[in-house]
């Protein structure tokens, strides 16, 4: 490359020091561990051989570190896109799976590139704290499987298999070897922070249970995890209507749900680092990673709250640790099952657990009787419908909840000011939104009646929100015409003036009028109390 231009070649990661690139290396070395578990309960939940899990957690992972708009968040096959295809599964077959993966990435890109993520921002605090707290739930819940016999096709649902226990030998090393992991990662921070206190736990139990000879679960009872490289496969499907028909639906269910969780994971992971990302980015990378997914024989992915988690409180704050984290996670695949295999379950549960513990807004306790009843509810609500049903359809009835609680809350604010202008005409000036929710609030302030001939409506403290507010003020125009008195509106903003002006005849814009400021200030001191609606 020629610098003669006066260009400055980029290194990537030039940046970063070596005592960090042991860091984030550690902390990849810890995420690609605490995936492999995850991502074979996965793909049993959505009914496909664990390869399908290990090789989309691979490749979503390795693209979403690469491109993603937020460095540090850990991508791969979740819990929330697995219990949605199951039902595709079961009745199509693992190829329309591929197919629809390709399309989910699709969409996601297409909202990428519409900047459509930046409406994430829309989503209430208490929304975030209910998504949280039961994401936190549905995490724990999943790792109640390992503690049950014949659990490969439950564990990563949203609740415990319904199995039965291990026989209580074997039901108390778990728990012991669990309780040990989480005192490891409780205990090893306090002495030291050089090396990660997940990957030393998840080592230090290995040892223990190779050791002395335990017999405890393993990854390799889960499942094997040997293979090769992914295969470059075109789904084999019809490409006509019958099969766009039957992937559409799920293309649009796992697309919405898998942006919400990532996007929502993205935010609470700008907010632990006090660093900002890219939203549209982010929804650009999880669909590009989607669609090469697809092709390559995975399962799909987004976001993973958990081991996102996992890799920020390892120290990691670069892409480094999420492309470590995929080739640690093919290096298993390609060469080291063995090894990988004789890790006890017991660890990564443990690992879970302490992440479970660090993820729950537990100061939502806290502050449940000092914020408004309404917000209390929401978080909740949130909590509930994640646990119980999915996280998409939590965060929609979340902000759902929150916008019709601020609407109430807005429509009972408006109230008018009473006074009298130089020109002796009565002034109502206006205070709060004029919208669908306080229109008739703001109805009832006037007396076209027994008002004066001019009349005046001061919007210097209102604004006009929507066509609710024109039809208020057209049908208030009406009344007061009909009695052969005069309306004045004043002080419209320039964006209500718009909206006024794009209703053509709806109100006579010779009402309209644009005094100087000082006018207002001239009458403002003659204003009686507010009147309350």
């Amino acid at each position: 490359m020629s610098l003669s231009d006066g260009a400055k070649l980029t290194v990537p990661f030039a940046n970063v020091s070596p005592n960090q690139w042991k860091t984030e290396l550690l902390a990849g070395l810890t995420v690609a561990l605490a995936l492999v578990p995850e991502a074979v309960a996965f793909a049993f939940v959505a009914g496909v051989n664990p390869l399908v899990g290990l090789y989309a957690a691979f490749i979503v992972g390795l693209i979403t570190a690469v491109f993603g708009g937020r460095p540090g968040m850990i991508s791969g096959a979740t819990g929330a896109l697995a219990v949605v295809m199951v039902s595709l599964v079961a009745e199509h077959g693992v190829e329309y799976l591929f197919a629809t993966v390709v399309l989910m990435g699709i969409l996601q890109t297409i909202f990428g590139l519409m900047r459509w993520g930046k409406f994430i921002r829309m989503v209430p605090l208490p929304v975030m704290l209910g998504f949280v707290n039961g994401l936190a739930i549905v995490i724990f819940l999943a790792q109640l499987g390992q503690f049950q016999e014949h659990t490969g096709e439950a564990s990563g649902g949203h609740g415990i298999s319904g199995g039965q226990w291990l026989p209580i030998p074997d039901l108390a090393m778990m728990i012991g070897l669990v309780g040990v992991t989480m005192v490891i990662i409780w205990g090893l921070p306090k002495l030291t922070k050089a090396f990660p206190a997940p990957l030393a736990a998840i080592l230090a139990v290995s040892a223990i249970v190779i050791g002395f000879g335990l017999d405890t679960r393993t990854v390799g009872d889960l499942a094997s995890i040997a293979g090769g490289l992914p295969d470059f496969h075109v789904p084999a499907v019809p490409l006509n209507l019958e099969t766009l028909k039957i992937i559409l639906p799920y293309s649009i269910i796992l697309a919405a749900i898998g942006l919400i969780e990532s996007l929502l994971t993205h935010n609470l992971v700008s907010e632990m680092t006090e660093t900002k990302g890219g939203a549209s980015k982010e929804c650009v990378a999880q669909g590009a990673a989607n669609i090469v997914t697809g092709f390559f024989g995975g399962m799909g992915g987004c976001a993973m709250i958990g081991q996102s988690m996992i890799n920020v409180k390892s120290g990691a704050r670069t892409r480094i640790a999420g492309i470590a984290a995929s080739i640690f996670l093919l290096t298993f695949i390609l060469f080291a099952s063995s090894l990988i295999e004789q890790i006890p379950v017991a660890a990564l549960v443990g690992v879970m657990f302490m992440v479970v513990i660090g993820t729950f807004a537990w100061r939502s306790f806290k502050i449940m009787t000092r914020i408004p009843i309404n917000d209390a509810v929401v978080i909740v609500t949130v909590t509930l419908v994640t646990v119980f049903s999915d996280l998409a359809v939590a965060v929609v009835v979340g902000v759902i909840m929150s916008a019709l609680s601020y609407a109430w809350n807005a429509a009972s604010r408006i109230h008018a000011g009473i006074g009298v202008s130089k020109e002796g005409w009565k002034v109502y000036r206006i205070e709060g939104p004029l919208f669908f929710g306080s229109t008739t609030g703001f109805t009832e302030l006037f007396d076209p009646a027994n008002d004066p001939e001019d009349v005046v409506i001061d919007f210097m403290n209102s604004r006009v929100v929507d066509h609710s507010g024109i039809e208020a003020i057209d049908v208030l125009a009406t009344k007061y015409t009909a009695a052969n008195k005069r309306l004045h509106l004043r002080h419209l903003s320039p964006d209500c003036k718009k909206l006024l002006e794009k209703a053509g005849d709806m109100v006579e814009l010779s009402v309209l009028e644009d005094p100087d400021y000082g006018v207002a200030v001239d009458y403002g001191s003659r204003f009686k109390k507010p009147a309350t609606s």
